[in-house]
């Protein structure tokens, strides 16, 4: 005897799964009216799916943020799917809120998947949500960052950034905004050059140096102006003496040039702002606050900074899709 399936309980089930409407009327139908066991169903179908698209990548999404109201804490997730076409749906911006709202009262990625989603875990919404949307989503980001200021900007849901600062300020609100745009925009992947590590920027120095040499192979058989080629990528490796021997060949050269000495203390600050700036490539491509500031690229991130005051960056992330 087959059991009658009303319009109102195939309703009840997209409403509580998103699944479509004739997925939620087979399910019912499979389950014999059962609401939970037609839920169970399509949770399944959802494993399966899951199952056979886990090697797919999931570089579409949106990264979505969430501030306290107290602005002291903040979190910052990337739910990714395959296709940009599911990842500009509304129903999936909505799914995104839903996520990061859970996040914002837990301190870490595992906390998150584990934490209740209508009476399934996160990890179980998500490979249910697989089921229904028909392609793999997952959550590819998680940061959390706490500071007496935190604020963030998100560019067109595809790059969030959240920063903090050491201390509550006027016009923080604007400072945050700014700072987290720029980390957005210019992808900054650490604070400060002080936080690499020594071999890091041995490794690096010698990649670019020869990439420049590379480079420089092909403008002379071009007959072109050829690179500078630095002897440095990183204020890390501007000690006192790097920075006296660079002065004294400045100086050697300003007295080749035939320059009167009198006018070379105008001349030398110049030279050594660009005896440093072409030496710290890699500290303006990746340390936030030795970045030239978007906004005015005359000063840096750090000096924009201290035009607010007794005030430092304390942390900030970033996240994206891909």
């Amino acid at each position: 005897m087959s059991v009658k399936i009303s319009a109102a309980d195939v309703k009840k089930l997209r409403e509580t799964t998103g699944a479509g409407m004739m997925d939620c009327k087979k399910a019912l139908v499979e389950a014999e009216g059962d609401f939970d066991k037609a839920i169970e169903i399509l949770r399944k179908k959802g494993q399966k799916i899951a199952a056979k698209r886990a090697d797919r990548e999931s570089t579409e999404g949106v990264a979505i943020t969430k501030i306290s109201d107290d602005n002291t804490y903040g979190v910052a997730i990337v739910l990714a799917c395959e296709t940009d076409f599911v990842a500009k749906n509304d129903s999936f911006k909505a799914l995104a809120q839903e996520f990061v709202d859970i996040a914002f009262n837990h301190k870490t990625k595992e906390e998150f998947l584990a934490a209740d989603f209508g009476g399934v875990t996160v990890a179980e919404k998500l490979i249910e949500q697989t089921g229904v949307i028909g392609e793999k989503i997952d959550i590819t980001a998680f940061e959390r960052i706490e500071a007496p200021y935190v604020g963030a900007y998100t560019h067109v849901g595809k790059i969030a950034a959240m920063v903090g600062l050491t201390a509550v300020v006027d016009n923080a609100a604007e400072l945050t905004k700014d700072l987290a745009m720029q980390a957005a925009s210019m992808g900054a992947t650490t604070l400060s050059y002080k936080d690499f590590d020594p071999a890091f920027v041995a490794s690096e120095t010698e990649a670019r140096i020869a990439a420049i040499k590379k480079d420089n192979e092909e403008l002379v058989r071009l007959g072109k102006t050829l690179k500078n080629v630095p002897q440095f990528v990183s204020r890390l490796q501007l000690t006192d003496e790097a920075i006296a021997k660079a002065e004294e060949e400045a100086k050697e050269q300003l007295k080749a040039e035939g320059k009167p000495e009198q006018i070379w203390d105008k001349i030398l600050p110049g030279k050594m702002e660009r005896f440093i700036s072409d030496n710290t490539t890699l500290d303006q491509e990746q340390c936030l606050l030795d970045q030239k500031f978007i906004k005015d690229e005359k000063k840096t991130v750090a000096e924009y900074v201290s035009s607010y005051g007794d005030v430092e960056v304390k942390n900030f992330v970033r996240v994206t899709l891909g």
